[in-house]
C-alpha cells in the first residue's frame, strides 16, 4: 500500500492507494469518530461494493446505514441531495456519525456536501471507485451540486478524514468511464509535469486496457500532484485554479447539452483542446504542441472536438464559471506544455475563434 498525505495542519488526512483496500477495515478505525456510520452510494456501485464495505464495517462492530441514490450526473441536484438528509434524519444520525461516500465523483461531491451541511458538519470519508474520482474529485475537499445554469455552482470546501482508493474497483468500470478518468490524469502532465506526460504517452495503451499496476502508478502520481496543490492553496485563491485546465470549456459542454449526456472527463478533454488552441492563438503554444495535446487525448480514447452549441452559447455558459472575477472571464491556458497559467488576456474574438475551430 502506498500512502501520501494532504498537509492541512490539524485537518491533514491520508490517501491510501492499493488493491483490495475495501477488505481492510483497520484502515478506517482511526478516522471513525463514534459507532454510527452511514454509507452513501448509488444504484450502480451498490450491487458491486456496498455489501463488501458494510461487511468490513460490521467486522468492527458497526451496523452502517445504507443510502442508495440514483446514478448519473443528472441527479446531482437539490432533490437527490435531500434523500441523504431524509435518511440521516430518519435514522436519528448524530453530528458524530461518519458519512462514507462510496462511488464516483457525483457521489463523492454530494456525500461531502451533505456532510458539510448536516448538523453543520459531520466527519466523512471518501472511498472513490472511478478513476476520475480517485485521481481528482475525492482529494481536496471540493463538494457541490449542479444548477441548471452552471455545474458545481452550489457547494462548500469540506475536507474528508481519509481517502481510500481501492485500485481493484477500477476493474468493474465501463471502458467509457475509465477513458473519461484518463482526461484528469493527462491534465497533471499538461499543467505541471512533462515527465509524467511522457510516461503517460508511453503507457497509454496499457492504461486504457485497464492494467492495474499502471493504473496504481497513475493514481499515485496524480494524487501526489493534487495533494501538493491543495496543501498550497486549499480554497483556490491561486495555484489550485490551474487544476481546472479545460474545465471552463468542458463545463459549458456539460451544461449546454444537459448533465450526463457527455461524461465529465469527455467534456474536459474537448475543453482542453480548446484551451490549447486558444493558447496557440495567444502565441504561447506552437502548432506541434496543440497536436501533441490532441494525440495524447485521442490515444486515451477521448473526444478532441466539442459539440456544436454555437460559439456564442459557449461564451454565455462560460460566464457562469467560478473563476470569473469582476466580470472578466479568466481561463486556465498553457504557456507551454507542462506549464499552465490563469489568464484573462484572451479577447472575446479569440475565445470564439478557438471554440469554433474545435467543434465537430
Amino acid at each position: 500500500m502506498r500512502t501520501l498525505k494532504v498537509e492541512l495542519a490539524e485537518r491533514s488526512y491520508p490517501i491510501h492507494i492499493a488493491r483490495d483496500l475495501l477488505d481492510q477495515p483497520s484502515l478506517l478505525v482511526p478516522h471513525l469518530r463514534g459507532k454510527s456510520v452511514a454509507i452513501v452510494t448509488n444504484t450502480t456501485v451498490a450491487p458491486l461494493y456496498l455489501e463488501r464495505l458494510s461487511r468490513s464495517l460490521q467486522a468492527l462492530g458497526l451496523q452502517p446505514l445504507e443510502v442508495v441514490l440514483p446514478d448519473g450526473e443528472q441527479f446531482k441536484d437539490w432533490q437527490t441531495l435531500n434523500l441523504i438528509f431524509d435518511a440521516l434524519l430518519g435514522a436519528h444520525c448524530e453530528r458524530g456519525t461518519t458519512l462514507i461516500a462510496l462511488g464516483g465523483g457525483v457521489i463523492g461531491d454530494m456525500g461531502g456536501f451533505a456532510a458539510s451541511c448536516y448538523q453543520r458538519g459531520m466527519p466523512f470519508i471518501q472511498v472513490p471507485t472511478t478513476l476520475l474520482s480517485q485521481v481528482d474529485s475525492s482529494v481536496g475537499g471540493k463538494t457541490a451540486i449542479n444548477h441548471p445554469l452552471g455545474k458545481n455552482m452550489i457547494g462548500a470546501f469540506y475536507q474528508p478524514k481519509l481517502v481510500l482508493a481501492d485500485i481493484a474497483t477500477l476493474s468493474t468500470l465501463p471502458v467509457r468511464e475509465l477513458q473519461a478518468g484518463l482526461a484528469e490524469v493527462i491534465k497533471y502532465g499538461l499543467i505541471r509535469d512533462q515527465d509524467f506526460l511522457l510516461w503517460l504517452e508511453q503507457h497509454m495503451a496499457g492504461l486504457k486496457a485497464g492494467d492495474q499496476a499502471l493504473l496504481e502508478e497513475a493514481v499515485y502520481r496524480s494524487c501526489c500532484h493534487k495533494a501538493e496543490v491543495v496543501a498550497a492553496d486549499e480554497r483556490e485563491q491561486g495555484e489550485r485554479a490551474l487544476l481546472n485546465l479545460g474545465h471552463t470549456f468542458g463545463h459549458a459542454i456539460e451544461t449546454g447539452l444537459g448533465y450526463g449526456v457527455w461524461l465529465h472527463g469527455e467534456a474536459v478533454a474537448a475543453g482542453t483542446v480548446m484551451a490549447a488552441r486558444l493558447s496557440a492563438l495567444l502565441g504561447w503554444l506552437q502548432e506541434g504542441d496543440v497536436q501533441r495535446v490532441e494525440q495524447v487525448l485521442l490515444a486515451a480514447g477521448l473526444p478532441i472536438r466539442g459539440p456544436r452549441l454555437g460559439a456564442e452559447r459557449y461564451l454565455e455558459l462560460m460566464r457562469h464559471d467560478k473563476k470569473v472575477q469582476d466580470g472578466r472571464l479568466r481561463l486556465v491556458l498553457l504557456q507551454s506544455v507542462g506549464r499552465a497559467v490563469v489568464s484573462d488576456t484572451a479577447s472575446e474574438a479569440q475565445i470564439l475563434a478557438a471554440v469554433e475551430s474545435c467543434c465537430a
